[in-house]
């Protein structure tokens, strides 16, 4: 599969990138232009899935080696700039859905290639993106949804984590599988179970993410590489400082239960999708990148800045943001997330030019 098919459909998911942090100002109040109609509603869609959908569909049809493959992070990249110019909400859903049902065709000729538990989980996963997209299309409000989408990158992640894991895991692999098989598992069944008994469900997804991150903490590869130097131990403290933000939104919902709005919402959704998502997307940009394009990205010490500035700005934004109700520091501390990721691409895009 030549480079030149994936260079589009990675511009596809910085375009995501980029309009997904525009419209994030907009969520935030801020007095920037506003040109869409839904008042950056539009913000978790082109983010969650025109973006982070587009890079994992991306990477998951190169992994295949398949040219049908791309018509995954196609069909997601589309559906993200269709939302973002402002074209009919059902024509850009419609995009993401055919993506996401894209890449559970990507992972059915995966599995036939080599059947595996953290396989299955990435699947499940992508039918949690499947899932979103269909009942987004029926109208329901974004918190049902929510567990949705949180759950295709959480099992997306954590079934990556179990491919890495196993090679250390050893004779205890039966009992570890069993036990991610359990919480994995549980995340499905905790959404679906939200929509039907919101209150229920919703403490049971938030279990279900707790036992996750019981089993990333201990069996995960990075407790053991975060001792090292240089690339691994970059990589392992920002997947640990992630697994501590899904284990914030593991506690939220499942002791608070379930929540429409408000300053709990805000933190329990910026837990998945900016501490811990924007985490795992920082500490495997330097090993998942070179692998699509072909083209290394070599690791710097420079990486540790929006990696630290990241998780200091989520700090602030829920502790002095939503639990304190402080709005201007709410804003700010949102801004500097934002930085945080603009700033990240900026010194990824330069180490990989001048390597």
């Amino acid at each position: 599969m030549s480079p030149r098919w994936r260079v589009p459909l990675l511009a596809a998911a910085g375009a995501g990138l980029l309009g997904g942090l525009y419209t994030a100002l907009i969520r935030l109040g801020l007095a920037v232009p506003d040109r869409t109609a839904d008042g950056g509603a539009a913000h978790g869609p082109v983010m969650v899935l025109g973006f982070v959908g587009t890079l994992v569909a991306l990477e998951r049809a190169v992994a295949l080696g398949a040219r049908w493959a791309l018509l995954a992070p196609a069909g997601s990249g589309l559906g993200g700039l269709v939302l973002l110019a402002g074209g009919p909400g059902w024509a850009g859903l419609l995009l993401l859905s055919a993506g996401g049902a894209g890449l559970l065709a990507v992972y059915r000729a995966l599995w036939r290639r080599q059947a595996s538990v953290a396989l299955l989980a990435q699947a499940a996963g992508a039918l949690c993106w499947y899932a979103a997209t269909l009942l987004w299309l029926g109208g329901l409000p974004a918190d049902r949804v929510a567990p949705w989408l949180a759950g295709f990158v959480v099992l997306t992640i954590a079934g990556e984590r179990l491919e890495l894991a196993r090679v250390a895991l050893g004779p205890d692999h039966r009992g570890a599988e069993a036990w991610f098989l359990a919480a994995s598992g549980a995340v499905p069944v905790g959404a679906a179970a939200g929509l039907l008994w919101p209150g229920a469900g919703a403490h049971l997804w938030g279990l279900a993410l707790l036992g996750l991150v019981g089993w990333l903490a201990v069996f995960d590869v990075a407790r053991h590489t975060v001792r090292g130097r240089g690339l691994p131990r970059y990589v392992a403290a920002g997947l640990l400082a992630g697994y501590g933000w899904l284990a914030v939104a593991g506690l939220l919902w499942a002791g608070g239960g379930a929540v429409a709005d408000g300053p709990r919402y805000d933190a329990a959704l910026h837990a998945v999708f900016l501490g811990f998502t924007m985490s795992m997307i920082f500490a495997h940009a330097p090993v998942i990148l070179p692998a699509v394009l072909r083209r290394p990205l070599p690791y710097h010490p420079v990486l540790y800045a929006p990696l630290a500035l990241l998780h200091l700005a989520l700090l602030v934004r829920l502790g002095l943001g939503d639990w304190a109700a402080l709005v201007p520091i709410w804003q700010w501390a949102g801004v500097a997330g934002e930085v945080a990721i603009a700033g990240f691409a900026a010194c990824a895009v330069t180490l990989a030019v001048r390597r």
